[in-house]
């Protein structure tokens, strides 16, 4: 995984006001039919997994797993965070690309 190059992407998304952190904000977006992508850390709790996986499956929503919440919080430019919703199509296909 190009690790450095998602971050990089995710934290220029950020910085455009594209994305959401955190679950329930998340959850409201993919709802919304706003969310392109879910990202979700891989040390996330079974129960958190569970509903986001579910909400975006759903309302098919793409999501992807990275490693672990520190690392999706570092990016961002905060602390830990365990789910970040990506609003714009651009970044989202780019994410996606970048962490197949």
């Amino acid at each position: 995984m190009k690790s450095n190059q998602w971050m990089s992407l995710l934290g220029l998304a950020n910085r455009a006001r594209k994305i959401i952190s955190g679950e329930e904000l998340s959850i409201k977006e993919v709802r919304a039919g706003r969310a392109k992508l879910v990202l979700l850390s891989a040390d996330a709790s079974a129960n958190t997994m569970k509903k986001i996986t579910d909400k975006c499956k759903s309302y098919e929503v793409p999501v992807k797993i990275v490693e672990d919440r520190h690392i999706l919080g570092q990016a961002i430019g905060k602390e830990a965070r365990v789910v970040v919703a990506v609003m714009d199509d651009g970044f989202a296909k780019k994410l996606v690309s970048l962490l197949d």
